[in-house]
């Protein structure tokens, strides 16, 4: 089927969801009326993720399609929008927003940052083997299937991208041996019951202050961090320069072309390191370490906490982290614009599971942040560490406050080092859950 969006140039693409921003900011500055109400419900983050994805479901953009020409060739294109924010603005983004972070502040956050996280690793770990026996009933087909083509090994794949990220998802797929012809269902899978669980936690973003009073939580370690962060940016707050500008540019954009070198050099040299590793489980548990994509983030923030050591902080004032805004912002929109709403209704049987599966790391998260009286700023975080990995952790952090950014990577880069082999943990758990 010819999948052919109205519109395939990038550069249209990307003015079609400035527009949708631009659109979203003026009308959630306006204070009264309809769009003032109306954002007091829905988080305007929210609305950067969801009018994109109309966009999609409409056909007016994709992120991938197939073109059919009259000779019956097809042709395969792609957007490449996803992967210049991910790849270029986020790593900015980030330097950005962690110019003028005080690192003792995000470590005095404490030990509920750590439970949270673990409690949704854990969430995952059990999510799927429960989702197998509980679809049984029902749907005994849809868990079935034997060797290559055995449901539980496609979905072996997900818990490896819900608690790693992608390098983990694909060493899962190496380890198992899942038939990849079918492997694109999974994928499927992963993109929309993440992507809509994402959009759950922007919403609830909108209304943290009810459910921290339900929780009973204590958010004085984020107040306290906030306050610091912005206490700063109100000491060095100046009128932007042109000179000011340039500079801002340079140490995001400089420390981009940075991470990205380092990473040419680190990713092969730890492939290389790990592929000679004789034992092929503990080869797989460090198949993070050749991700480019981990090394670029983790050297990007490193050299960021650095410099907010450094006098470069003082470009906070100048506006940093309102310009490391903006491009979380497009990055977001970019993640939208993946999300076709219609194909939620295909697949239907996997996507029960992915249901099921993160509706219970959703309910351990909740418990247990009851339990200890987490902020849900920490329940939130905790899950796309997890859920999003490095892409959307800062994303959602961020939606907090710019100055939280940085606390949403540094837990996302832990997920890469745990992800794998509490995958494979998972991935024993649900082909047990099968076999039952």
């Amino acid at each position: 089927m010819d999948t052919t969006p109205i519109f395939t140039n990038d550069t249209i693409v990307f003015g079609l969801l400035m527009l949708a921003l631009g659109f979203i900011f003026y009308t959630e500055s306006i204070e009264k009326g309809f769009w003032h109400k109306f954002y007091k419900i829905v988080p305007g983050l929210f609305m950067a993720y969801m009018i994109p994805a109309s966009y999609t479901t409409l056909g007016l953009i994709a992120p991938e399609w197939e073109t059919i020409k009259d000779s019956g060739e097809i042709i395969t294109g792609k957007s490449n929008l996803y992967y210049v924010a991910s790849r270029y603005l986020l790593p900015a983004a980030l330097v950005l927003m962690t110019l003028s972070i005080d690192l003792k502040a995000v470590f005095n956050l404490g030990w509920k940052a750590l439970i949270m996280f673990f409690t949704g690793t854990i969430g995952i770990v059990i999510g799927g083997p429960i989702a197998i026996l509980l679809i049984s009933i029902f749907s005994p087909e849809t868990v079935g299937g034997a060797g290559p083509d055995a449901v539980w090994r496609g979905l072996s794949t997900l818990a490896g991208s819900w608690i790693g990220g992608g390098a983990n998802q694909t060493a899962m797929l190496e380890i198992y041996g899942f038939n990849q012809a079918k492997y694109g269902a999974m994928v499927f899978v992963d993109i929309v019951v993440a992507n809509v669980w994402m959009a759950l936690l922007l919403i609830g973003i909108g209304k943290r202050d009810k459910i921290n009073k339900w929780l009973k939580a204590d958010t004085s370690s984020i107040e306290d961090l906030k306050k610091t962060v912005s206490t700063f940016s109100e000491k060095v707050k100046r009128n932007p320069s042109l000179t000011d500008l340039m500079v801002i540019g340079a140490i995001a954009f400089g420390t981009v072309s940075i991470a990205h070198l380092s990473a040419g050099f680190l990713a092969p040299f730890f492939d290389g390191v790990v592929s000679n590793i004789e034992s092929p489980t503990t080869k797989n548990i460090f198949t993070f370490l050749g991700s480019k994509f981990f090394w670029m983030i983790s050297i990007a923030t490193i050299i960021a906490i650095l410099l907010s050591f450094t006098k470069a902080k003082n470009y906070e004032g100048a506006g940093a982290s309102k310009f490391g805004s903006v491009f979380i912002y497009i990055l977001v929109a970019s993640i939208g614009m993946k999300m076709d709403l219609t194909l939620i209704f295909d697949n239907v049987g996997l996507i029960a599971i992915g249901v099921v599966w993160m509706s219970i790391h959703a309910i351990l998260l909740i418990l247990v942040a009851k339990l200890i009286k987490a902020p849900y700023f920490f329940l939130a975080v905790g899950s796309q560490a997890n859920v999003g990995g490095a892409a959307s952790a800062p994303i959602v952090a961020s939606a907090f406050h710019p100055s939280l950014a940085t606390v949403g990577v540094l837990l996302a880069v832990f997920g890469y080092a745990v992800g794998t082999i509490a995958a494979i943990g998972c991935t024993i758990l649900m082909e047990l859950a099968a076999a039952g």
